[in-house]
């Protein structure tokens, strides 16, 4: 961390945005989602990768984008204030029920034992999406980057792997970047756990966020994060608290053409 440490960056070049054709949504039935994707010969780092992330935008492997659709904004970048995050009893007993698993930190990387895991979440939850049926090169293309700092947080019952979270470490958060686990453990709430994992990660680093991707408010997927408080969201530029949102808050997201 000490490479990181009282550092703050705003590029010299704001970068050069590209946005994607229309494709299908993956998580509502809206007619043209679109993507806006940062040009990859940007000089990416962590320190400027965190300086996207206070604007919104998130990476899939070592691609930074974010949603840019013309009749939606639903897509809500979502942040914890991880100092000020106080467990409800309902996450408590998440803790609890899972102090027989040990936890190891991990350099990110493919492994057999992992790409097995992650081929078995996916069949399981995502048998009809885009990601199914994934190949070892699907595995690194979306969890790793040339460019970050990656971790993977692995959980374990007698040595047996339940779940890995993959976080990027920054300057002055943690991004959670995915989580993927043995389905027949779900009980356990593996996703919860991951989130409560890295909350306690982050305190200990002296880190002040823990980004949390995108949160859609009629995803039932995406339901779990709304747990976790106090939640910001980004939204008309700036962040905002998450409380606004529970209020039918009607504003839009109102994207720039390029971040400032």
């Amino acid at each position: 961390m000490e490479c990181f440490m009282n550092q703050t960056v705003h590029p010299l070049t704001p970068p050069l945005l590209h946005l994607s054709p229309p494709h299908s949504c993956g998580y509502l039935p809206v007619s043209d989602a679109a993507t806006l994707f940062v040009e990859t010969t940007w000089p990416m780092n962590p320190l400027l990768y965190e300086w996207l992330l206070q604007r919104g935008f998130r990476r899939s492997g070592s691609h930074v984008y974010r949603p840019y659709c013309s009749a939606c904004n639903e897509c809500l970048p979502i942040r914890l204030s991880v100092r000020q995050f106080h467990p409800q009893r309902s996450l408590k007993r998440v803790i609890e029920k899972n102090k027989d698993l040990s936890v190891s930190l991990h350099p990110a990387g493919y492994t057999d034992e992992r790409f097995k895991l992650y081929q078995r979440y996916l069949q399981n939850r995502h048998a009809d999406g885009t990601m199914a049926n994934p190949k070892p090169e699907d595995f690194s293309d979306f969890l790793l980057s040339h460019w970050g700092m990656t971790l993977f947080v692995e959980f374990r019952r007698d040595h047996r792997l339940l779940a890995v979270a993959v976080v990027d470490l920054l300057p002055h958060s943690l991004s959670a970047v995915y989580t993927f686990f043995d389905p027949d453990e779900h009980a356990r709430s593996p996703g919860t756990l991951a989130i409560l994992w890295q909350v306690q990660y982050a305190i200990e680093q002296q880190l002040e966020w823990l980004y949390l991707g995108y949160w859609i408010r009629n995803c039932r997927k995406m339901s779990y994060k709304s747990r976790f408080q106090p939640l910001e969201v980004h939204k008309m530029q700036r962040w905002q608290p998450f409380s606004l949102i529970e209020k039918n808050d009607p504003m839009t997201m109102g994207f720039p053409s390029s971040p400032s």
